[in-house]
């Protein structure tokens, strides 16, 4: 088969799998709505997506189940477009969004407010604020890391000495979390340990707005850097013999990842493999590296992925759900091992 013939089949199977992308995270999001401890019949739910529901179906479905889909879907694919930076970023397949070590800078900042104050801050105060004091410390730790990097960033030239300094700074912080884990009480410990789990299902009213606000802000900002984008794919290089202004995109597309990564690791906790995962799923679904096709894929694939995270996670009903950070680790790995042993090696799907 001739080259332009093929070329001709890959495209004429793009409206296909666009249609494919759109709908599985809206399937999942369906199925979702079911998950939980309260089980309602087809016929109740849909009357609550029509506007008609009322009683227990609407209350669960409107206060507490709406909000959990539109975070999962917020969270999922906002890991994955931070994802899919860092792997263009550093040209690694195994970049993920938390390579910078903003996840060990939000962990930081819960792990001291819940154990490095735990002398002057009471457990009866804390859950009384809700997740509120540790949404704030873990974007306050998160961009203390981020604003390290871009110093740093801005000093050093090498991609690749900037990704290991970013990985020590992240074992250095989470080295300090460790010894904040060894100092603490039992209780202020498991609520740490909690939050390190990861949860989708306290993130509600102002919080969500919040949310909402940041990820579409560094999602916009991703859309608007993909000719960028496309020329880092190429290496550093060949964007400096373009013209293109290596430090400042580089800045810029740091700042975009710690908007992403900081705002969902400090509503959700830290969750893992969904950004790592979902660039390789678009690139390989959509047959091309071209980010202008690849960033859209990869928005419904990590979305996709983390909404059937969270509907596995509800699976086990009588009121118990699974952490979503061992759930998506238990989705993510296979899925990993599959794809190396499927491609060979991951450095194929870049």
């Amino acid at each position: 088969m001739s080259g332009s013939a093929m070329r001709m089949r890959k495209w004429g199977k793009r409206p296909l799998l666009w249609g494919s992308l759109f709908l599985l995270p809206l399937l999942f999001a369906f199925a979702d709505m079911y998950a939980g401890s309260v089980r309602f019949s087809f016929r109740e739910i849909t009357e609550v997506l029509f506007g008609h529901g009322t009683g227990e179906a609407a209350m669960i479905v409107q206060r507490f189940r709406y909000p959990r889909i539109l975070t999962a879907f917020l969270a999922g694919s906002s890991l994955a477009v931070s994802g899919l930076i860092m792997q263009t970023i550093f040209r690694n397949p195994l970049a993920g969004p938390y390579v910078l070590g903003i996840s060990a800078g939000a962990s930081l900042g819960v792990a001291l407010v819940v154990l490095g104050f735990h002398g002057m801050i009471a457990y009866s105060s804390l859950s009384l604020a809700g997740n509120l004091p540790l949404a704030l410390a873990a974007i306050a730790g998160a961009t203390a890391v981020l604003l390290l990097i871009l110093m740093v960033a801005a000093r050093v030239r090498d991609i690749m000495t900037l990704l290991i300094l970013g990985i020590m700074f992240g074992s250095a912080v989470s080295a300090l979390v460790s010894v904040l884990q060894y100092f603490s009480n039992e209780t202020m410990l498991k609520i740490f340990v909690i939050w390190t789990m990861g949860s989708l299902s306290h993130v509600t009213g102002w919080q969500l707005g919040l949310l909402a606000l940041f990820t579409t802000a560094g999602t916009l900002s991703a859309f608007g850097m993909t000719k960028q984008l496309n020329a880092l794919l190429m290496g550093e290089s060949f964007a400096g013999s373009v013209g293109m202004p290596l430090r400042r995109i580089r800045t810029w597309l740091f700042l975009t990842t710690g908007i992403l990564a900081g705002s969902v690791t400090a509503f959700c906790g830290p969750i893992g493999f969904i950004g790592i995962v979902a660039p390789h799923l678009a690139r390989m679904v959509m047959g091309t590296s071209d980010i202008r096709v690849v960033l859209p894929a990869t928005v419904l694939t990590g979305s996709s992925l983390l909404l059937l995270g969270d509907l596995l996670a509800h699976l086990p009903g009588q009121g118990v759900v699974l952490p979503i950070n061992a759930v998506t680790a238990l989705l993510g790995i296979p899925l990993i091992i599959w794809m190396i042993l499927h491609r060979h090696h991951l450095s194929s799907l870049m």
